[in-house]
């Protein structure tokens, strides 16, 4: 069985008690997260919690976009959260996902990691495609867009 892990960090001007909330709330990940516009009739359901630990979101849309669920199961405080993420379709996957958010110069370094493991018709898709292209740019528009996010905010 082989794992995969996709990593991206990017330095945000803004505290963590800034970014942090906008991770920490499903509610809030319209406003940045890279996959909201890839299906517009896309159907959403949040369940649980307003936000951290508890807080669930289940999507369902076109072939591109998938479905599946994710929960918060850690919310430490502008330092970490830590969600589980499971796709139903195209294929069956848990990739569990962490955010952290450490002090740096000019800000909070974001750091967004999904790690898993290729199995079934996920080992034969990765004969094929490498995660971490296939992710990381996502990855890096939504840390993009979480910024411009909180930047507006702050304005």
């Amino acid at each position: 069985m082989s794992t995969f892990e996709v990593r991206r960090s990017a330095v945000i001007p803004a505290s963590a008690e800034e970014i942090f909330p906008l991770v920490n709330n499903f509610h809030e990940w319209t406003r940045w997260s890279p996959w909201e516009t890839i299906d517009p009739g896309m159907s959403r359901r949040y369940f649980g919690n307003e936000a951290g630990a508890g807080a669930g979101y289940e999507w369902s849309g076109n072939r591109k976009a998938g479905s599946g669920t994710m929960e918060i199961v850690e919310s430490v405080p502008s330092s970490r959260i830590g969600i589980r993420l499971q796709f139903t379709k195209p294929f069956k996957a848990l990739n569990p996902t962490t955010f952290t958010f450490s002090p740096a110069p000019g800000g909070t370094e974001v750091t967004w990691l999904m790690t898993g493991e290729n199995k079934g018709l996920g080992k034969v898709f990765a004969l094929f495609m490498n995660m971490d292209k296939m992710v990381g740019g996502d990855f890096e528009r939504g840390l993009a867009a979480l910024a411009s996010t909180v930047a507006a905010r702050k304005s």
